[in-house]
């Protein structure tokens, strides 16, 4: 065993808890590309997404030259509830690779929604509640998001309304019994519920869904309900926003120790959990003071980064959404029932999409039996059981790990945990009957969707 010369779990104090969310957007030179209204083509106003979401929200989403927002004390509060999140060394997992690498991560499942998603969840609810909405809707695909949202929503008095991927309702019963729990209504989608709903299943009978189904429908019941709004969980500047509180507390707390990082790893679906984490990092290499080697790892399933297109595309299956310029497999692609529900979107957040065209950071994507592997490797070694999205970041980690045993170098693995597996239990029992397979579409399968994108001029 390794000399434990820095404790096992690094805690920091609540009065060394940021105060302040950190906007990556202040910092890049070229910004990420405005979104754009599908009838004009032109950048969206805040008049006009105000119809859509909270104004506050609204404000944080278009504003990239405010590098902090103050946490509001409201918030912070309700933080404190579970943060400040341990940032953990993974010993055992060291010593079972045998690596001269030192392994971090940051553990974001130490709450009831089991991961990350609470961060923005209570922020959102609370900036809705302080608009005098009724409620809120939104889709999930994992549930995770969805069971945050529910938990916010019920701490503020807010109904919560959520459209549920169809086959992680089907897959995840007790993800959907906890959001009822905290009183949300929750719906497969897509369903006959709404309008778009009905188009889609018209157009993919039979379809399992994909979160831009779930986003179509998220969206027309919140358009069409006096007093409602709707909140997304991933791909906003917003949501980067409030995230970002993951990686200050992950940088305070490894200054507190004077480790400085080599690599810094996290899984990607729309981009929360990678942005939060890599935030105050990725601002230091923005503003030169630090380099950092910077790895988003994507399911080979939904490979968004490593083999979409840049291009601007709409946010959503049923295209009622905005235009958003990212990396793309273009919003008609439904992946496989891929069991990392949270990974399952076609596109990637237009402010990481932005970091990835400009070289600041790598993407790879990793097959789901792989990462399972993994993932029973660290819950054997490190004692959690980690949820299937968090597993694509161990995978990478350990992969990275084993190349510094093969080449001697001492380099520090930082990732992002971003919640436990205890709901996912019936990909792990697919996982050991060995009855989980590895899908990857074709050339033609995204070149089908990718040749639909919309033309921006």
């Amino acid at each position: 065993m390794k000399e434990n010369k820095i404790p096992y779990k690094i805690y920091l104090e609540e009065k060394e808890m940021p105060t302040a969310w950190y906007n990556m957007r202040a910092d890049m030179k070229n910004k990420p590309a405005p979104l754009l209204n599908p009838g004009t083509m032109q950048p969206m106003s805040a008049q006009e997404l105000s119809g859509v979401f909270c104004e506050e929200l609204v404000r944080q989403e278009l504003d990239d030259t405010t590098a902090y927002f103050e946490i509001p004390e409201e918030i912070r509060s309700f933080y404190k509830m579970y943060r400040p999140a341990p940032l953990v060394r993974a010993y055992c997992l060291e010593e079972k690779l045998d690596t001269p690498a030192k392994i971090y991560y940051k553990f974001e499942g130490n709450n009831t929604s089991g991961s990350h998603k609470l961060n923005s969840a209570i922020a959102q609810a609370y900036y809705a509640k302080k608009q005098g909405l009724k409620g809120v809707t939104t889709e999930t695909g994992a549930g995770q998001w969805g069971t945050a949202l529910s938990m916010a929503c019920s701490y503020f008095d807010l109904d919560c309304k959520v459209y549920m991927v169809k086959v992680s309702y089907e897959q995840k019963p007790f993800r959907r019994e906890v959001m009822r729990t905290y009183g949300a209504s929750v719906t497969p989608s897509p369903s006959t519920e709404t309008e778009v709903g009905k188009k889609i299943l018209a157009q993919f009978p039979g379809t399992t869904g994909s979160l831009g189904c779930a986003i179509s429908e998220a969206v027309e019941a919140a358009t069409t309900r006096e007093g409602y709004r709707y909140v997304l969980g991933s791909v906003l500047n917003q949501v980067l926003l409030h995230q970002s509180i993951i990686g200050l507390e992950t940088k305070a707390a490894l200054d507190k120790y004077g480790i400085k990082p080599d690599i810094i790893i996290g899984c990607a679906g729309g981009g929360s959990n990678l942005g939060g984490l890599i935030a105050p990092f990725m601002g230091e290499k923005l503003r030169g003071e630090a380099d950092y080697r910077i790895i988003a790892v994507e399911p080979a399933s939904c490979p968004s980064l490593t083999r979409g297109t840049y291009a601007y595309d709409f946010c959503d299956t049923g295209m009622v959404c905005p235009l958003a310029k990212m990396y793309t497999l273009g919003s008609g692609f439904i992946p496989a029932p891929n069991h990392a529900g949270g990974l399952r979107y076609h596109g990637m957040s237009s402010t990481l999409s932005e970091l990835y065209h400009q070289g600041l950071m790598e993407a790879t994507s990793v097959k789901q039996t792989d990462v399972f592997k993994a993932a029973e490797s660290f819950a054997r070694v490190e004692g959690i059981l980690p949820a299937p999205e968090s597993s694509h970041a161990i995978k990478v980690a350990i992969d990275e790990a084993l190349k510094c045993k093969e080449t001697g170098e001492e380099k520090t693995i930082v990732f992002g945990l971003t919640g436990t597996g205890y709901f996912d239990m019936v990909a792990y029992e697919k996982f050991h009957d060995g009855k989980m397979t590895d899908y990857i579409p074709s050339d033609e399968d995204i070149r089908a969707t990718t040749s639909k994108l919309p033309k921006v001029e």
